[in-house]
């Protein structure tokens, strides 16, 4: 018998090894580690449950039946993030660079099985080389594998992909179908080709990061996420992130002890809205004065800074935070902004996610570069998120909200639950200056007339009254009171059931 558990560990030390201490000693000089220490670091002490250490590969062309090593290349199993169930692979670049075989996605494919079925988030780390060449089609029918399961496990269990070193063909695919994509600064990238292949087709010299860095998919194409400085703040925030989260789209987000007065009164609230309403303000002040604590877990906060996307906690429970940002572009929404957005939006729905709105947004950002690159289309992203939406929902107009961007920020029309206002909110279908010059545009010359008319329709319009007065905004609120408000909004929905008419699914315009 101590033979048996003799070789049983010595297989398991073999499997522990990866590729062995030269390639292990090469990838912490990269500052990386390895596969199995950031599975060690991203689960709660001792919980990690290994499956399939033992497995290896079937391919026995060019030399590879001299060459295999247990696992295969990609650690799977399942633990615990603060206590709660997530499933989990991370590819080992120490072994053939992590790349694709047969077996090493069929590794893969039973941990998602298994999450479905279980009711437990997905977290997969990438650090692979990509197919693996010698498994030809082999390998490529374990990606497409791979992909359908992200398919099928969208909207069940929340999917987050970690890229913690190369992630390029067709292996980019499956982060890009999962909910959230983390990046790590200066040692990873996803491209669909690489520099030399974008060299070779359209004589365009660029490196690997400039291609398919952190800084270009989190700033340019919204890919990523969020990155961060190494892997040990990215595994740690990927922690933080699922605490927000439900583990499956049965369940609620977990609530959390919290130790701030949801009565709380901010009377510096009173003041934030600027006497001048073309003059900015800082919407993330107020986002941290709403949540728990003022804690605010922001997404994507590197794209689209017009609009502010993210999570925080109201009486211990996560809520999903929409809001226009006056910095940026005066709050203006545009392409980027709504892709943003609607993408949120879809999936706090998807898991059960309260949404609040906060709105200051004078309208769709005008131009030619717009209109040609389909503003129309990307703005009905939005619309259709919010207007498929049933979780419980409050918005709260700040200041401006003109034309079809207020309707568009989850208006009352677009079954908002709770639709408040500040007095400084100006709901019209736009600005006193613009409409002036259209109602009386025979009166342009006389500088005086124009601004009696102007000011005239300020105080018809630029209020938040001639929408209370429709019902369109249910309450105009203190803006002190605003936590307090809010909070027992949310709380009086928690029963909330709304279900849309079946379908077998929607065609939202992509």
């Amino acid at each position: 018998m101590s033979d048996i558990l003799a070789e049983l560990e010595r297989r398991r030390e073999a499997a522990r090894a990866g590729g062995g201490e030269r390639r292990v000693a090469a990838q912490h000089a990269k500052g990386k580690l390895t596969a199995r220490e950031r599975v060690e670091l991203l689960l709660d002490e001792g919980s990690f449950e290994e499956f399939d250490m033992f497995v290896t590969h079937r391919t026995t062309d060019f030399g590879m039946a001299e060459s295999k090593p247990a696992g295969d290349g990609v650690i799977t199993g399942w633990g615990t993030v603060n206590g709660r169930m997530v499933y989990v692979f991370s590819q080992d670049f120490t072994v053939f660079g992590g790349s694709l075989s047969e077996t090493h996605a069929q590794k893969i494919c039973k941990i998602m099985d298994m999450a479905m079925q279980n009711g437990a988030p997905i977290i997969g780390i990438n650090d692979s080389g990509g197919a693996r060449i010698q498994e030809g089609v082999a390998s490529l029918a374990g990606y497409a594998e791979v992909f359908k399961r992200n398919v099928l496990a969208s909207g069940v269990v929340p999917q987050i992909s970690l890229i913690m070193g190369p992630c390029a063909g067709g292996a980019v695919y499956s982060p890009a179908m999962t909910d959230f994509i983390f990046m790590v600064q200066d040692s990873s990238y996803m491209f669909v080709t690489g520099p030399d292949v974008v060299k070779t087709v359209t004589n365009e010299v660029v490196t690997a990061e400039e291609l398919g860095g952190a800084s270009t998919h989190t700033r340019k194409s919204s890919v990523a996420d969020a990155a961060f400085k190494d892997d040990v703040e990215t595994l740690m925030e990927t922690r933080r992130l699922i605490d927000f989260l439900p583990s499956s789209n049965l369940e609620k987000p977990p609530v959390r002890p919290f130790f701030d007065d949801p009565n709380r009164i901010e009377e510096s609230l009173d003041t934030l809205i600027p006497a001048n309403p073309n003059q900015p303000y800082d919407m993330k002040e107020l986002i941290h004065k709403i949540a728990d604590e003022g804690d605010f877990y922001e997404i994507q906060e590197d794209f689209a800074g017009n609009i502010l996307t993210g999570f925080i906690r109201l009486e211990g429970s996560t809520v999903g935070v929409v809001a226009n940002q006056p910095m940026v572009l005066a709050g203006v929404l545009d392409i980027a902004s709504s892709r943003k957005a609607a993408r949120f939006v879809r999936f706090c729905d998807a898991f059960e996610i309260p949404i609040l709105t906060l709105v200051d947004v004078p309208g769709f950002l005008p131009g030619t570069a717009q209109e040609y690159d389909g503003v129309i289309k990307h703005g009905a992203k939005l619309l259709f998120a919010y207007g498929e939406a049933t979780v419980p929902r409050v918005t709260l107009i700040t200041r401006k909200a003109y034309g079809g961007a207020y309707v568009v920020m989850s208006s009352k029309h677009l079954r908002g639950d709770f639709n408040y206002a500040w007095p400084t909110a100006q709901v019209a279908v736009m600005g006193a200056k613009g409409a002036t010059e259209i109602l009386h545009r025979s009166e342009l010359d006389d500088p005086e007339k124009i601004a009696a008319r102007t000011e005239e329709y300020e105080t018809n319009f630029a209020n938040p009254f001639r929408a209370a007065e429709r019902g369109f905004v249910d309450e105009v609120i203190m803006p002190q009171s605003t936590r307090k408000r809010i909070c027992r909004a949310f709380a009086s929905l928690r029963g909330k059931k709304l279900n849309n008419p079946w379908k077998k699914h929607d065609n939202i315009p992509l």
